[in-house]
């Protein structure tokens, strides 16, 4: 049992119970947000401390306290004509078990929809009691950190974390990447699901060396076989200790109008291109971006003639398309086959990430990911037809989380109806897919959106707007406001909703060499690691010395 700190004397359920302090225990030893529990006589009430106040018996000690008091007039006075008090909330409330249950079931935590009464004792919230409301680290409980004044781990519920879409965020430099890798290690760890990932700035699939200088550990390198790598890159298939598994290829025909109206951004597209192309569609159906791109200026002007293009317009976008045409991954054709592997690699089990390599601007992340999974959904819709109508378990798809950095560039309010993402994001995991949200910019993506996503974990964020975003839908905003600004940038994450039974500020877990061999993952030494990147570097070194840069 946790240290007793005194008894509930006052309190309402709309407000906080006051509880005053034992004589012996000292303020000094309590923080702001520590958390404690009071025993009720049927519930335990999971509690933080709101306010600590110091009080008196008697008016006349504040107004003639006495003067260079010592330590014994203090201590004598303690506890009598002076004592302490704190404010405590509560956040949760859990059932006690009756003597007659002979049965141990676990008692979920509840809201809390009443008070303890008079004298219920106060005491340090202790392991078991964080147990009891996040759960163990096992199964389905991963833990993600500590809390900032203690060293119990506090474990989020991966199954309801894939039950929804949720969002990770934090400004440059709080850590997102790492914190992702936290949570996709815990997937693929415990069997929970099936993740593909669209690794967009070369942060999951390999070794990276971090911002203290440390190098860290890819999912490939810590789970083989477990992970596929494909790539864009047609060199990714012959690096020694960063190959993929296989190189993907986009063909003209795969491309959809959706997907360059979703460049019109980037592309600078004409407020005419849609009709053009719709135009275009009609006459060569899905080989209509290959044959803008193979007609001659005699060509453009007969199908402007015969359609009623305009011929500028459609010259233009001819150009325009181009860019994308002389993308190295793009192919005059090429079938779903790479893709639909991707999907039986998930039926299997296995995970996949998606390397850009040096194919990473925007228009390569947009168009490519939403082609991909344009597919990837199309597949599961009928695996999950197939599954209602035979309700063979075997037949039930594999809960699949797709994850995707910069998602302000496909979730904004202008193009969120448009892309495959704001359609899995809306439909509350109807096809056993969720994703997982990743930005710095939360304020850049639909507000809509945003409130579909079930939990939230996000670092350090100053501008108010994407406060304000990350706080979308939640109660307690003032409560919840004040502590994301409290957050230190580095390793501190204000963790809430669906996959946790309360918000919760917390240090992260270290990913580092514990955190592996809590894997169990088959790792190579870490000096081996480091000799090979250093033996690298000297070779780099020596080509430029030789041939210059």
């Amino acid at each position: 049992m946790s240290e007793r700190l005194g008894v509930i004397t006052d309190g309402a359920f709309n407000a906080t119970l006051t509880a005053r302090l034992d004589p012996g225990v000292s303020t000094e030893k309590l923080r702001i947000g520590d958390f404690v529990v009071v025993e009720g006589t049927d519930h335990i009430f999971f509690s933080t401390i709101a306010d600590i106040q110091l009080r008196v018996t008697t008016p006349s000690i504040s107004s003639q306290p006495p003067g260079n008091a010592s330590s014994f007039v203090a201590r004598a006075l303690s506890g009598t004509a002076t004592y302490a008090a704190v404010q405590v909330k509560p956040m949760l409330m859990i059932e006690k078990p009756k003597a007659e249950d002979f049965v141990d079931t676990t008692v979920r935590p509840q809201p809390v929809r009443t008070i303890p009464m008079h004298f219920a004792v106060l005491r340090q919230a202790g392991e078991l009691d964080f147990r009891d409301v996040f759960g163990e680290d096992h199964g389905r409980f991963f833990a993600m950190g500590y809390p900032l004044t203690m060293d119990i781990p506090v474990c989020l519920d991966l199954r309801r974390l894939m039950e929804r879409s949720n969002g990770v965020f934090g400004q440059s430099g709080t850590g997102k990447s790492f914190l992702v890798r936290l949570l996709l290690c815990g997937i693929i760890d415990r069997k929970i699901g099936v993740n593909l990932i669209f690794d967009m700035h070369d942060e999951y699939a390999f070794g990276k060396r971090s911002e203290d200088g440390q190098w860290v550990r890819g999912l490939k390198q810590l789970f083989g076989s477990r992970v596929l790598v494909y790539s864009l890159d047609q060199r990714a298939a012959r690096r020694s200790g960063r190959q993929a598994d296989v190189i993907l290829q986009i063909g003209m025909n795969q491309i959809e109008p959706e997907d360059v109206l979703l460049l019109a951004e980037e592309l600078n597209l004409r407020g005419t291109a849609e009709a053009t192309i719709g135009l275009l569609e009609d006459r060569y159906g899905e080989e209509w971006f290959r044959s803008l791109l193979e007609m001659s200026p005699e060509d453009l002007n007969a199908f402007c003639e015969e359609s009623g293009a305009h011929p500028a317009s459609l010259a233009a976008l001819q150009r325009q398309l181009k860019v994308i045409g002389r993308r190295p991954y793009i192919t005059p054709e090429a079938k779903y086959a790479a893709i639909d592997d991707m999907v039986a690699a998930l039926d299997r089990g296995q995970h996949i990430i998606l390397h850009f390599g040096p194919n990473s601007n925007v228009l390569d992340h947009i168009l490519v990911a939403n082609i991909v999974t344009r597919r990837v959904r199309q597949l599961y819709q009928r695996k999950v037809e197939r599954y209602e109508e035979t309700h063979n378990e075997a037949d039930k798809p594999r809960p699949l989380m797709i994850t995707i950095e910069e998602a302000h560039k496909f979730l904004n309010s202008g193009v969120s109806r448009q892309t495959t993402f704001g359609t899995i994001a809306r439909e509350l995991r109807k096809y056993y897919v969720t994703l997982m949200v990743v930005d710095q910019r939360p304020s850049g993506i639909d507000p809509e959106v945003l409130s579909q996503l079930g939990t939230r974990i996000t670092g350090k964020l100053t501008e108010e707007r994407d406060i304000d975003a990350v706080l979308t839908g939640v109660g307690s905003r003032s409560v919840l406001r004040g502590a994301l600004e409290s957050l230190d940038t580095r390793q501190q994450i204000l963790m809430m909703g669906h996959a946790v039974p309360m918000p919760i500020v917390l240090r992260t877990r270290a990913y580092d060499e514990a955190f592996y061999r809590s894997l169990g993952a088959e790792i190579e030494p870490e000096d081996a690691f480091e000799r090979a990147a250093a033996a690298k570097a000297r070779v780099e070194k020596d080509i430029e010395d030789l041939f210059g840069e």
